[in-house]
């Protein structure tokens, strides 16, 4: 089974091509996007018509809250992590109980659409003054990271969706934006290790999957890690144990172009260690990439089966549920504090 390929949509419904790919058995993701939504009505015939089309595919979106929350009308603001991690920097306790809730009421709007994950939560510190990064994270110190991420998957779990945490091994200590430019970090493996790498060394085993980062770490490895068996095989599954998935980041994005073309990428990433190819934005490139996953005789199946959204909530069981006031009571503290 070939299912490697994660793709998106252009619109807020299917058109031919759109169905006429994700029927395909290389396809194995699909990723939304805010254009993807305009209310919570069409969100469902959406998803509806995507699981009619491949009742498989797994239905991923970037739903972090603040600037990276890409369903909001209809669905609750979230706040950054970075405000979340304020509230833990003031009363520990409080801090873990919001990042739980407020985990547990993202997850929950998202499954009762049909939506399986979101791509979080972000285990990155807030080292420098990244472009990518910054309010996005819950911190620049490693312990509240992992004390809060432990929260945050609690909350997730909770709920009944899996866990990606990203970008492995660490974003936060590079100024520039993968989206648009290979960032390179010239720190040595011990300082990410003992830094950026001890949320991931302590939460592993809760972690259902990875994203991996477009970024190289010029002392350690030439090779960017989403392209790198030596991150992906030798340190992430060898050294550190790690059994679950690994996804790349988009490899449309500037960061990955050093590879070369859509094909030479995918191969790379696989070569790597990467199980899921996310491929959005191009669409061209998305189908050269599934013709040439079709002629991969040799390729292993991989079972997606634990990523997909293990429970099914309906509105008042939601609103009932005592996690949801809580995650309320903090949604406003956190809007009448006014975290700057």
């Amino acid at each position: 089974m070939t299912a490697r390929l994660m793709i998106d949509l252009a619109g807020v419904a299917l058109d031919s091509e759109d169905r006429s790919l994700l029927a395909r058995k290389e396809v194995g993701g699909l990723i939304l996007f805010s254009r993807n939504y305009r209310n919570a009505k069409q969100l469902k015939r959406l998803i509806n018509e995507v699981r009619e089309t491949n009742s498989g595919v797994l239905i991923a979106v970037d739903q972090e809250g603040g600037r990276v929350q890409r369903f909001q009308d209809g669905f609750h603001r979230l706040p950054t992590l970075e405000k979340i991690g304020q509230i833990a920097e003031e009363d520990e306790q409080q801090g873990l109980l919001a990042a739980r809730s407020l985990a547990w009421l993202m997850a929950v709007e998202l499954i009762r659409y049909g939506v399986d994950i979101s791509f979080a939560p972000v285990l990155d510190l807030s080292l420098v003054t990244s472009k990518v990064i910054g309010d996005r994270s819950f911190g620049h110190s490693p312990n509240l990271v992992t004390k809060m991420a432990r929260a945050y998957i609690q909350g997730m779990h909770a709920a009944g969706m899996a866990v990606t945490g990203k970008h492995f091994p660490g974003h936060g200590g590079v100024e520039a934006d993968s989206h648009l430019e290979l960032p390179v970090d010239h720190r040595e493996f011990g300082q990410i290790w003992n830094l950026d790498m001890v949320p991931y060394r302590e939460l592993l085993g809760d972690i259902d999957a990875v994203m991996s980062a477009h970024i190289r770490f010029d002392k350690i490895d030439e090779q960017l890690v989403s392209f790198s068996p030596h991150w992906l095989k030798d340190v992430l599954r060898y050294q550190m144990g790690f059994k679950g998935r690994v996804f790349s980041d988009d490899l449309t994005m500037e960061g990955a172009a050093i590879a070369g073309d859509y094909v030479e990428r995918t191969r790379l990433a696989l070569e790597a260690g990467c199980d899921m190819l996310v491929l959005c934005n191009n669409r061209d490139g998305a189908l050269e990439v599934a013709d040439w996953l079709a002629a991969q005789p040799n390729l292993e199946p991989v079972d997606w089966t634990q990523m997909r959204a293990q429970r099914h909530w309906e509105d008042d069981s939601i609103t009932d549920h005592p996690w949801y006031e809580e995650a309320q009571e903090f949604l406003d503290f956190i809007n009448a504090k006014k975290y700057e």
